[in-house]
């Protein structure tokens, strides 16, 4: 059988699409398959009212690195977009990073060494020496009263169970700043894409056949067949039919709203960090556009235990997950016709602009002999 296509590409996520963008160029043929309705992965937007709305969570671009910079904003123009997320702790108002915005309303303390002095004074008092778990490893780092109102219920929704059983390697370290300053990245580069991100998945994929709500592993053979080589970016365990056994993951739930008022919050993410609030932030998605639109759209967003059929989000990286995942990466390094690429078939928290960087060092590598 002559095969029609150079690369299937599993996954029409950004990984992906980067990949069928380079080999394009370089005149190969790509099909592209994903079982949603939808190109985009977890970037993908959907227009509501005039709002971008991010379907899959809050997507900020950032980056200290020029060349993907530049690689980005070949498709489209970013705009000026800082993330300058707020805490919410039963009511009360809190900027993040920890910063001296934070400590000033915590402690009314004004100068950077009295901030110190104060977060050093709370690290004696509770005389963790050697962090056990997460709890012990926050309060060692920012003190008593930080953990208590922004890390602690925060943290216990996020993975869903006490902070005393999470490992303490979950928080090696905590942004803390000493100066009047709410940019949640220290990169040089940040900003959205104006007109979502859908622009951006849009151009890369031009010139490749695109097959949706099409499911990889209900027709694998057939599909394998209609290519040379395949990129897959779905889960690595799945595509080896868990035979060390299914790694482990977070997953999220998403609650929108379109309300008839034209800003609900006042800032694009607000995170409650009390554990009696079921959710961990709300998303109001005009304000990453400085949308003046009329109705407004908030999406609340809330963690949820992983099971088989839910969309992964988070993988956990404990060392448990980590030692199954060796043995799924060994697999796949001995594949030649296959491409494992992304978060989910690299088992790691990936941001962005990491995802576009191990795309292109992928491309790299599979056309370096051409």
């Amino acid at each position: 059988m002559t095969k029609k296509y150079d690369y299937l590409i599993v996954g029409a996520g950004l990984f992906g699409s980067v990949f069928v963008y380079e080999a394009t160029k370089r005149g190969k043929k790509c099909l592209v398959i994903d079982r949603r309705s939808h190109i985009g992965g977890n970037v993908y937007c959907e227009n509501i009212e005039g709002i971008n709305v991010h379907k899959y969570g809050a997507h900020i671009f950032h980056t200290s690195n020029k060349s993907i910079w530049d690689y980005v904003n070949q498709f489209v123009e970013f705009n000026r977009y800082t993330n300058s997320p707020v805490a919410n702790y039963n009511g009360e108002i809190y900027n993040l990073p920890f910063n001296m915005n934070t400590f000033n309303k915590l402690w009314e303390v004004r100068t950077p060494q009295e901030a110190k002095k104060k977060i050093e004074e709370q690290k004696n008092e509770a005389g963790v020496k050697e962090p056990k778990n997460l709890e012990e490893q926050a309060i060692s780092l920012v003190g008593t009263d930080i953990y208590a109102k922004l890390i602690k219920g925060y943290t216990e929704k996020q993975w869903g169970r006490s902070a005393t059983e999470l490992p303490a390697f979950i928080i090696k370290r905590l942004p803390v700043r000493f100066t009047y300053d709410n940019n949640y990245f220290n990169d040089k580069y940040q900003g959205i894409p104006i007109g979502g991100y859908n622009v951006i998945i849009e151009k890369m994929l031009e010139g490749a056949d695109i097959h949706l709500n099409t499911d990889f592993f209900s027709n694998r053979d057939e599909l394998e067949a209609q290519a040379d080589k395949v990129v897959f970016t779905g889960m690595i365990d799945e595509y080896f039919n868990y035979r060390f056994g299914k790694l482990e993951y977070r997953s999220l739930k998403f609650e929108s709203e379109l309300l008839d008022i034209d800003n609900y919050q006042g800032n694009a993410v607000i995170n409650y960090t009390d554990r009696g609030t079921p959710y961990t932030r709300i998303i109001e998605h005009k304000h990453f556009e400085f949308g003046n639109q009329e109705k407004t759209v908030i999406t609340k967003e809330y963690p949820v235990d992983w099971k088989q059929g839910d969309e992964p989000y988070y993988p956990i990286n404990d060392s448990k997950n980590n030692e199954v995942y060796k043995k799924y990466k060994n697999l796949a390094e001995n594949q030649e016709k296959v491409i494992f690429g992304g978060r989910l078939a690299m088992y790691k928290y990936y941001d962005m602009h990491q995802v576009i960087g191990a795309a292109l060092t992928t491309v790299e590598n599979e056309f370096k002999q051409n």
